[in-house]
């Protein structure tokens, strides 16, 4: 069965009494060759289990189970759950998970899923969910490696080079645990029904250790997040408001110590940039 046929899957959409959901994000894949591209980047072999999350009809969970050793997919919509019984039949390394990815605990999935295998996530994610799904991932801490397809705008974001304005306080966060880089675009047309923008794959590889060593890492990223607390003011006024126990007098010695500008913005600082600043405001 070829899920990525439009007159397939609508016989198929139709026949299980199915209606896209809005308010679950869903766009199914319409082109063969992007869930084939997408298995192929996640780099997924027999050695490893593939947890992918919103899997739709299946397009990309078929792709997957010919790669890797076992593929759990876990969907929260009991609507496709008929449509998947039928469409993963043949596979018999496929397990389809019932649940909500942000409600379930995805490392003790992991570990009773892919006993032996070595983790990886692959997904088509659900726009509406894409910060919390990566968020939680990333928390898990047995991924490793991300692979997904979400929106361009936010794939281009969270890739960001540091100390640009294109990034944000998660793209440092995501950056501190994973290397990542944006794959390859996927336009709307490949997609019904069609979202508004275009799409892009990321691949977020879990890093032996993070990018920079602090002694709080609770305090840092207090740090990271303030910075960005007022987006459009200095880096000191948004520090200052988002510690107040430390004051911006102490926030801007901290700067001149370290030799940054009174008036930089806290998006021009790179993580090594923002483990310095935290080391001296921490004392």
């Amino acid at each position: 069965m070829n899920l990525c046929d439009r007159e397939t899957l609508r016989a198929l959409l139709t026949r299980h009494g199915f209606h896209f959901s809005k308010s679950m994000g869903q766009n199914f894949l319409i082109d063969p060759a992007v869930p084939a591209d997408i298995a192929a980047a996640s780099r997924a072999d027999r050695t490893c289990g593939v947890l992918e999350i919103g899997p739709g009809v299946g397009c990309l969970t078929a792709e997957l189970a010919g790669r890797a050793g076992k593929v759990a997919s876990v969907e929260l919509d009991q609507k496709l759950l008929p449509v998947l019984a039928e469409t993963m039949a043949p596979f018999d390394n496929v397990e389809i998970v019932p649940g909500d990815a942000l409600k379930l605990d995805l490392a003790a999935l992991a570990a009773e899923k892919f006993a032996g295998l070595r983790p990886l996530v692959c997904a088509n994610l659900p726009y509406n969910i894409t910060t919390p799904v990566l968020t939680k991932l990333v928390e898990a801490a047995c991924f490793e490696s991300v692979t997904v397809l979400l929106q361009k705008e936010v794939a281009r974001r969270l890739a960001a080079r540091q100390g640009s304005s294109d990034g944000g306080a998660f793209t440092l966060w995501l950056q501190y645990f994973c290397e990542t880089e944006v794959l390859f675009d996927v336009p709307a047309e490949k997609f019904v029904p069609a979202p508004r923008v275009d799409s892009a794959v990321l691949r977020c590889v879990r890093r032996e250790r993070p990018a920079v060593e602090v002694e709080d890492e609770a305090f840092f990223f207090r740090c990271v997040r303030g910075a960005f607390l007022l987006r459009r003011k200095t880096l000191a006024n948004s520090l200052a408001a988002a510690l107040p126990e430390i004051g911006k007098e102490r926030v801007q010695e901290a700067m001149a110590s370290l030799g940054l500008p009174e008036g930089v913005r806290g998006e021009k600082l790179t993580l090594e940039d923002f483990a310095r600043l935290a080391a001296v405001l921490a004392k």
